[in-house]
């Protein structure tokens, strides 16, 4: 019995071979990533609440870059786990869920004139209850990122076709978050007027229904400069990168408003012409091997 007892903790305490340690090691970059990920969560929110909307939105970008970066490195170390899916998901509800619904919010909402702007009953009425509007349309970009996800999450754990993985279904939440976080980077300024603000909470709640449609959207994947070849991918993606960083406000505007016009008319085409066979389904994406 004594020999059994110490046979175990020698066995305990034996050093794991380097590969192992290399492995458990390589395992934490990801997460490292999905933590930056939240990081950038937390700095939108806290500049929203003082005021700094362009570096909140600036974090959301950020946060869009991270999420991308953390699956992909936990595909090529190949160490994707069940772990990292559920820390990337939350990480997005954060990102892409709360801290854009905030500073749509806070940017639509807090500098409006109430009784300079309004004018007329329709002027009257948009005043009396844009307050509640704000409130109810944030909180539905809430709901729909965050079913969003769950729907994902349940779609991830059913075996895909090899070719069903060209498209998202329904506007991925990070688009979406994009898309608010573009706008506000570009024009900057909160806004101060009713009508203005109509529209933005409009757009607003539109992006949010879009997440929660069945619209396909294609993925980055399949874009066709990516299926180029290496080299037109990289000299692309270095153009890209280059215009983002000279024109950073219009770039991003045109890329996030032309992603999520790509899937109504997507969708509106697809109606109009024959029914395709071609299976089409999520891809995987996060932590999540493929």
């Amino acid at each position: 019995m004594a020999d059994r007892r110490n046979r175990r903790k020698s066995f305990k305490n034996r050093p794991r071979p380097r590969s192992e340690r290399l492995q458990s090691g390589l395992s934490l970059i990801p997460s490292l990533f999905t933590i930056g990920n939240m990081f950038c969560a937390y700095f939108s929110v806290i500049s929203t609440f003082k005021g700094n909307y362009d570096y909140a939105a600036m974090a959301i970008g950020v946060g869009v870059v991270l999420d991308g970066l953390d699956g992909r490195i936990a595909r090529m170390t190949q160490t994707s786990s069940e772990f990292g899916v559920q820390l990337d998901s939350l990480a997005d509800v954060l990102t892409f869920g709360i801290a854009p619904a905030f500073l749509a919010f806070s940017w639509g909402h807090d500098h409006l004139g109430f009784s300079n702007e309004a004018s007329g009953f329709l002027g009257n009425y948009a005043a009396e209850h844009l307050r509640q509007w704000s409130w109810i349309v944030t909180f539905v970009f809430l709901i729909c990122g965050g079913w969003r996800l769950a729907r994902f999450n349940v779609q991830s754990q059913k075996p895909l076709d090899p070719g069903a993985k060209r498209y998202f279904v329904g506007l991925p939440i990070p688009a979406g978050a994009g898309l608010i976080a573009a706008i506000v980077h570009f024009y900057k300024l909160p806004i101060n007027q009713i009508w203005p603000a109509v529209f933005w909470f409009t757009l607003v709640l539109l992006t949010g229904f879009l997440m929660a449609s069945t619209v396909r959207y294609p993925s980055f994947k399949e874009l066709p400069f990516l299926r180029g070849g290496s080299r037109l991918a990289l000299v692309a993606t270095a153009m890209l990168i280059g215009s983002i960083y000279f024109y950073s406000e219009v770039m991003l505007l045109l890329i996030s408003s032309v992603y999520v016009s790509s899937g109504l008319v997507i969708h509106t085409m697809r109606r109009f012409s024959p029914p395709s066979t071609s299976p089409l389904g999520e891809p995987a994406h996060g932590n999540i091997k493929t």
